[in-house]
C-alpha cells in the first residue's frame, strides 16, 4: 500500500512539473540560461563595490568676460542669439494607418474605414499585410490571417497568435491547436468544415496579452473577416475574444456556455457561443467538462439548423 501511495505522489508531482514548464513555454520562456538563479541585483552592487572610485575633475573657471569699447561689436561668443523671425517648420500631416503618425483612436477609424472597402477575405487579408496602425506587426514575424475553411458554418475566434502560430502563419498550430483540433473532432468537425482566426493577426512580444488599444485597432477588420466569411455559429474561445465580439464583461467561467447575439453591419444576426480557450484548458484540464459541454451544445445547434449558406 505504501508503495503505491508512493508511486501515486510521484506521478502527481511528475504532472505538477509538466504543468509547470507548459506554463513557462506559453509565456515565451524556451530557454534555460544557467542551472542556477542569480541575484542580478546583488551581482551589480558587488561590482560597484569593488571598483576604484573616480577622482571628480577639477573644475575649469571660465575666462573673465572682456566688455567691447562703445562702438565696436561684441566677440563673436557673447553676442545675444536673437529669435528667428522665420515661422517655424509646419509638421506634416498626419497619414492614418501609419504607427509612427497615428493616434490609437485614428488608427481605429482609419481601420474601420479600409475594413469596409474590402469585399473579400482575400482583400482583406491583402489589406493586413499593408497596415500599418498597430505596432504588433513590427514585432511579429508573420501575419496570422486564418485557417480552415472559409465556406463552413461555424467560425472559431480566438484571442492572438502564439510562437508557433507565428512561425508558421496559422492560428492555432501549437499545443493548444493540437488540443482544439481533438475537441472538434469529437462532434465531427476539422478544419475542412470550421473556420479559425484571432481577434489580433500579429502575435504580441513575449505571448502577452494584447493591449486594449491593440484589440481596438485590431477589432475592424475581424469583424469585417467575419461578415465576409458569414458563418451560421460563431465560436468565441476565451474571454478577450468574447468580450471583444459580444460586449459582455463577464469572465470567461460565468459567460461560457451560452449563446450571445451577434449583430452585422447589415442588420443581420448570428448566434456567438462563449466557451473556453484551448491554452486555458492545457493550464486547467480539470475544466475540459465545461468545454465539453459547450461543445456539446455547438453539435446540437448545428444539428438543429438550417445551413444559412
Amino acid at each position: 500500500m505504501n508503495e503505491m501511495t508512493a508511486n501515486h505522489a510521484d506521478s502527481d508531482a511528475r504532472a505538477d512539473l509538466i504543468s509547470y514548464l507548459d506554463f513557462h513555454v506559453e509565456a515565451g520562456i524556451d530557454a534555460a540560461l544557467d542551472e542556477r538563479p542569480h541575484d542580478r541585483f546583488a551581482e551589480a552592487e558587488a561590482v560597484q563595490a569593488a571598483a576604484p572610485r573616480a577622482e571628480p575633475a577639477p573644475r575649469r573657471e571660465p575666462p573673465p568676460r572682456r566688455e567691447a569699447p562703445p562702438g565696436e561689436d561684441a566677440p563673436l561668443e557673447f553676442r545675444r542669439e536673437l529669435p528667428s523671425r522665420d515661422p517655424p517648420p509646419r509638421e506634416p500631416p498626419r497619414t492614418y494607418g501609419n504607427a509612427a503618425g497615428a493616434k490609437p483612436g485614428e488608427a481605429a477609424d482609419d481601420a474601420r474605414a479600409r475594413a469596409a472597402q474590402m469585399q473579400t477575405l482575400e482583400e482583406l487579408e491583402a489589406l493586413l499585410r499593408g497596415f500599418e496602425g498597430c505596432t504588433l506587426r513590427f514585432t511579429a514575424k508573420n501575419l496570422v490571417f486564418a485557417d480552415g475553411n472559409p465556406q463552413a458554418r461555424v467560425m472559431f475566434v480566438g484571442e492572438a497568435p502564439g510562437a508557433d502560430e507565428d512561425r508558421i502563419g496559422k492560428p492555432f498550430m501549437g499545443r493548444s491547436g493540437q488540443l482544439l483540433d481533438r475537441m472538434m473532432a469529437a462532434i465531427g468537425l476539422d478544419r475542412t468544415s470550421a473556420y479559425i482566426s484571432n481577434v489580433v493577426p500579429w502575435r504580441p512580444p513575449g505571448n502577452r496579452n494584447p493591449t486594449p488599444q491593440e484589440i481596438s485597432i485590431c477589432r475592424p477588420f475581424v469583424e469585417r473577416q467575419i461578415e465576409l466569411a458569414n458563418p451560421d455559429i460563431l465560436v468565441c474561445l476565451g474571454a478577450p475574444a468574447t468580450q471583444t465580439l459580444t460586449g459582455t464583461k463577464d469572465g470567461i467561467l460565468k459567460a461560457r456556455g451560452r449563446f450571445y447575439p451577434y449583430r452585422l453591419s447589415d442588420g443581420r444576426e448570428i448566434r456567438a457561443l462563449a466557451t473556453l480557450h484551448p491554452a486555458y484548458l492545457l493550464r486547467q484540464p480539470v475544466q475540459k467538462r465545461l468545454a465539453w459541454r459547450d461543445f456539446r451544445m455547438l453539435k446540437t445547434a448545428l444539428d438543429g439548423s438550417a445551413p444559412g449558406k
